[in-house]
């Protein structure tokens, strides 16, 4: 028996130790392996001519190979995520993290393997593009191997003289290596994901939001039909005077199975909103980034505060207030069938339409309410945080007398119309589910009164009543918290969009590019030159800057002058790329700006503003620009 577990265990470590450079691809194909992992995964990619890495790439590696494969992709209008993989968790990373390009360890020339998206099994894509499908722990083998082989002779070691059973010492070889090794990082890995700016469709649908949005209405449907089934039961048996063990056995295991498909439905809820909710405050992000200085320059920090505010507000309300809607109007179809064939029949049907109107009319009554108490509410917050960053202005400029000018007509304002809106928010939560049942019941009257209908049919109108009572008050709710998502929205709707706009992504190959040679010994070379610059704020306006030529040499220090508004600072964010001038030549290097594209311009070309509430940190002036990158470190 012993000797058969040996050969069973040896075999599987055989089977675990296949070589997987056959399946891999090397550095020189690495811009057709990304091309086509992307097409594999399904991903919309922009044409491109070829995506050939340098000679180069496999010597440098490191830093210099994931710069290389970002900007590859953001060419393919895609974007990777770099992956730091700790030995404890490359299990995980492996079997969750896909589509994913992974680099094999000890190898000469750097190899990479294709992880396709799978849930069932680890899928990888080989340069003949054929898809393997392997277990986790083959991949995992291929990763650990030369991180593990030194502790081999002495972890076996170790088992045999503790003494711990052959059935054991797998289990016990890999708890003793994650606890030498969980800390030390593998081989590097980068995820192949849509970039922020990208259709927020496409995102959900990569993030399978929409499958689970699927699932969570059928389990709600399948809910539901069984908590009515059970009502259908209790007719038949109570109110025919039929009711014993068996029958009240039935309704209890019918009550018993409703449990796991509601606990299936709020995980399901909980994952759709973790999941929109970072796809929602990722994408905010980003359109923050991409907003022009033109759009902000006028806006005080209390409008950026209340941005900030709202679109943390949006989140939360719009999610809760969609699943509430969406699941209010799956019970809402629901009572109205079941009311259309209990006792009430058509008239219940009419009844609950014509109540479902009011409550729509109430709804929008509030929406607008509260629209007017918001716009009061974020003038009143932006001029709080107006007053408080100008607190030592007005000390100094501002007469005592004048320091609380309007507010108290703000606030008397605002009293008012918190007091209209929460008159119309108590009239749509409390009186439309309560009014519904007051409405129903007669409706009800009626057919109970002609005897008309059998009992189950009654109790059937009555398990439709209610669940059309509870579908108003999740309604209610719904409305309530999808009005301010729908106010915050108009707060909110411009980084969302600014997201979509388009960036220069420049070549690859450039990121080795070297700074141009000088022609002649001690010469300096041109950095930036302008060639007849034309720049202007309107698209009828004067210009502000009108044949602006200039060269800008390695070692140069200059200082410009200028009257204000005479535009100095126009003239720096061109040249940092903040703006782009209308008309004439701007070079770096030699290059223009569509040739480097906005990450290797940025790259290159740093400043410290000073605007919007921007400090100087503590530190030289070279610390200041580089900071955020590695070279901030060694700058002081």
């Amino acid at each position: 028996m012993s000797r058969q577990r040996n050969l069973k265990n040896a075999k599987r470590n055989l089977d675990m130790s296949i070589d997987l450079a056959p399946l891999s691809w090397p550095v020189a194909r690495l811009g057709e392996a990304l091309e086509t992992l992307a097409r594999k995964s399904g991903f919309p990619l922009r044409p491109v001519e070829s995506l050939v890495p340098p000679r180069d790439l496999a010597l440098d590696g490191g830093e210099q190979l994931g710069r290389w494969i970002a900007a590859a992709a953001g060419c393919l209008g895609l974007e990777v995520e770099p992956l730091e993989m700790p030995y404890a968790e490359v299990e995980r990373l492996v079997c969750t993290a896909a589509p994913a390009l992974l680099q094999l360890p000890g190898k000469s020339e750097p190899h990479f393997l294709l992880l396709l998206a799978d849930s069932k099994a680890v899928s990888v894509l080989d340069p003949d593009l054929a898809v393997h499908h392997l277990q986790p722990a083959i991949v995992c083998t291929a990763l650990c191997q030369e991180l593990r082989a030194p502790l081999v002779t002495e972890v076996d070691q170790l088992l045999s003289e503790a003494g711990v059973p052959v059935r054991r010492q797998a289990r016990a070889r890999e708890a003793i290596r994650r606890e030498l090794l969980g800390a030390e990082r593998l081989g590097s890995a980068w995820l192949l994901r849509l970039p922020p700016g990208s259709s927020f469709w496409q995102q959900l649908r990569q993030a399978r939001l929409p499958r689970h949005l699927a699932a969570l209405v059928g389990a709600h449907t399948v809910q539901y039909f069984l908590w009515l089934f059970s009502w259908w039961m209790v007719g038949q048996g109570a109110l025919q005077g039929r009711l014993d063990w068996g029958w009240l056995l039935a309704w209890a295991l019918l009550l018993l199975t409703v449990v796991p498909f509601r606990l299936y439905a709020t995980w399901l809820q909980g994952l759709l909103a973790i999941g929109a909710g970072g796809l929602l405050k990722q994408r905010l992000l980003f359109g923050a980034l991409r907003l022009e200085p033109d759009e902000i320059r006028h806006q005080g920090i209390g409008q950026l505060l209340g941005r900030v505010l709202e679109a943390e507000a949006i989140e939360s309300l719009a999610l809760s207030g969609g699943l509430l809607a969406l699941v209010s109007s799956l019970e809402l179809i629901l009572a109205a069938l079941i009311l259309r064939v209990g006792a009430g029949g058509w008239l219940h049907l009419l009844l609950l339409c014509g109540w479902v109107a009011v409550t729509c009319l109430i709804g929008w009554q509030y929406f607008q309410r509260r629209r007017h108490w918001t716009s009061a509410r974020l003038a009143m917050t932006h001029d709080l945080v107006e007053r408080m960053a100008g607190h030592r202005t007005r000390l100094a400029q501002e007469g005592r007398e004048h320091w609380h000018e309007g507010e108290d007509s703000a606030l008397a304002r605002y009293v008012e119309l918190s007091r209209a809106m929460d008159r119309n928010g108590a009239l749509l939560v409390a009186l439309v589910p309560r009014g519904w049942l007051a409405v129903g019941v007669l409706g009800l009257a009626p057919a109970f009164a002609a005897n008309q209908g059998s009992p189950a049919l009654l109790a059937v109108s009555l398990g439709g009543l209610l669940l059309a009572f509870r579908a108003l008050q999740k309604l209610t709710a719904g409305l309530s918290h999808l009005a301010s998502a729908a106010l915050a929205w108009t707060q909110v709707a411009p980084l969302f969009h600014a997201a979509t706009r388009p960036e220069l992504s420049g070549s690859p190959s450039l990121i080795f590019a070297s700074r141009s040679a000088p022609r002649r010994f001690g010469e300096k070379h041109v950095v930036i030159e302008a060639h007849d610059l034309v720049f202007r704020y309107r698209a009828h306006g004067a210009p502000v800057l009108q044949g602006v030529n200039l060269q800008i040499r390695a070692g140069d220090r200059l200082l410009v002058e200028g009257p204000s508004g005479g535009g100095k600072s126009t003239l720096a964010s061109l040249l940092i790329g903040l703006r782009c001038p209308e008309s004439g030549l701007l070079l770096l290097d030699g290059l223009d700006r569509q040739t480097w594209g906005a990450e290797g311009w940025r790259r290159r070309v740093v400043a410290a503003p000073q605007f919007h509430e921007n400090h100087v940190l503590t530190g030289t002036f070279a610390f200041n620009l580089f900071n955020g990158s590695p070279l901030a470190a060694t700058s002081q």
